[in-house]
């Protein structure tokens, strides 16, 4: 029983190695040619000021885009676009 245990976990772990390594080709080598592989999303900054008497205010900031990649996985220190913009929202704690 455990054997079989182990053997479908490290089949499991060897799947999701092989879809994260062929999503990074995609990214990195263009696979399919002349498809970009990043994008921009526009997202809105919420302000979260925490006052001295222990209070907390909330401040919409102006939109901004960011950069994104278009995988299933981040890559190269970008989100990617399918999550940013799910969640459009950047809060920033000061």
């Amino acid at each position: 029983m455990q054997r079989k245990l182990f053997r479908g976990v490290a089949v499991l772990l060897v799947l999701l190695a092989m879809v994260y390594a062929g999503d990074y080709c995609v990214v990195r080598y263009r696979i399919p040619r002349g498809r970009y592989p990043f994008g921009q999303v526009a997202v809105q900054p919420l302000y979260v000021i925490h006052q001295k008497n222990g209070k907390i205010v909330y401040e919409m900031g102006d939109p901004e885009t960011d950069a994104c990649v278009r995988s299933l996985f981040p890559h190269m220190g970008y989100s990617p676009c399918w999550y940013l913009s799910r969640h459009a929202e950047k809060q920033i704690d000061i």
